[in-house]
């Protein structure tokens, strides 16, 4: 069967948990949500062994051969636990494609899931043409739960059910309010609600926009996590916007910068690697979560490895600038790295506006 995030989360709160899952969508919070749900189902079922594989672009092209990451799973589906009468068989696919053994396989497992045991596909990616046998397969005998991205006039909807069922009531202008605020970001506004919830414990009243406003941080504004994320997810307003938001706040160049030159590194190395084909063996070895790949991979689209190197340079320069030790305004040269970031072509104008700053 097929059932939103949401639906399936209720489901498992009252129901043993299925067989078989494929949770997947853009909406990291959702998806990241539905699993830890699964999870948790597991456990109360009597898992207390849970074995997590990663599928990386090599083995979706490779077949099915004792070295293969799909002979590694099915091995270990047909040896049984010493531990756990149940085990959660967790199989992330960042991509949404198994390729095509992989396909096949799971699409047997599907059609012949493991006694006692529950297997969980996750995919950051999906549409509909990521669908396919194995995912009809998996829709036939077990749960597809996929986590669609939310449109902006579904986002203020969204925010009232989950400040509901925290206990927190809000009238519609407050909600929204909220809702301009996290520009789209589900995790952001999740924290929002999270912070209300520390803020004012439940509560009888209905508040308005105005006690809103005097309540709610503009994550838009003053976080430095969110800045980098929309500068490498090449939103260039946002990213102004962001900065800005800090600038006034007071926030500290020296501050940021430790954060941007860590980014700057991650993703030239992550530039050389995807090169020469090992993308996916970088993200592992760096430790960058299925949830921040895509980010990345947004930007490594836009840039090569070059201007990585370019702009780790750059950075060098706003620090400097920042402690005296080199000509100029740090805001603007940080101003400036960030959209040249965030552009698919702003090595141009980082060359242009930065010299002649």
């Amino acid at each position: 069967m097929e059932m939103p995030p949401d639906k399936l989360v209720a489901q498992l709160a009252a129901n043993p948990p299925a067989s078989l899952y494929l949770i997947a969508g853009p909406e990291a919070l959702l998806v990241i949500e539905a699993a830890d749900a699964v999870r948790k189902a597991a456990r109360q079922a009597g898992s207390t062994e849970r074995v997590i594989f990663e599928v990386t672009a090599a083995d979706t092209n490779k077949a099915k051969d004792t070295n293969s990451v799909w002979s590694e799973i099915e091995a270990a589906l047909n040896a049984p636990s010493l531990f756990s009468p149940c085990r959660l068989i967790e199989i992330r696919l960042p991509t949404g494609r198994p390729g095509t053994e992989g396909g096949k396989f799971l699409e047997r497992i599907a059609k012949q899931p493991p006694r006692g045991d529950i297997v969980m596909v996750l995919a950051d990616e999906w549409s509909k043409k990521h669908e396919g046998n194995w995912s009809r397969a998996f829709e036939a005998n077990g749960v597809v739960s996929v986590a669609w991205a939310k449109k902006p006039g579904d986002l203020p909807a969204w925010l009232g059910q989950r400040l509901r069922s925290r206990g927190l009531q809000l009238d519609t202008d407050a909600i929204r309010v909220i809702a301009d605020r996290v520009d789209g970001n589900l995790l952001a506004a999740a924290q929002e609600v999270d912070k209300l919830c520390l803020l004012l414990g439940t509560t009888d009243t209905t508040l308005n926009a105005e006690q809103i406003r005097a309540l709610v941080a503009d994550l838009a504004r003053f976080d430095v996590f969110r800045l980098l994320e929309a500068a490498w997810n090449g939103q260039g307003a946002q990213t102004l916007r962001m900065l800005e938001g800090l600038r006034q706040e007071g926030e500290v160049i020296p501050a940021l910068m430790g954060m941007v030159i860590i980014e700057l590194k991650i993703t030239a190395a992550l530039s050389a690697a995807a090169g020469s084909g090992s993308l996916d063996r970088a993200f592992s070895e760096r430790r960058v979560w299925p949830a921040k790949q895509a980010m990345y991979r947004r930007a490594l689209e836009r840039h090569g490895y070059r201007r990585w190197q370019r702009f780790l340079v750059e950075a060098g320069k706003v620090d400097r600038a920042s402690k005296g030790r080199e000509v100029g305004d740090a805001w603007v040269h940080l101003q400036r790295l960030l959209v040249a970031i965030a552009a698919p072509g702003g090595i141009g104008l980082l060359r242009s506006e930065i010299a002649a700053a």
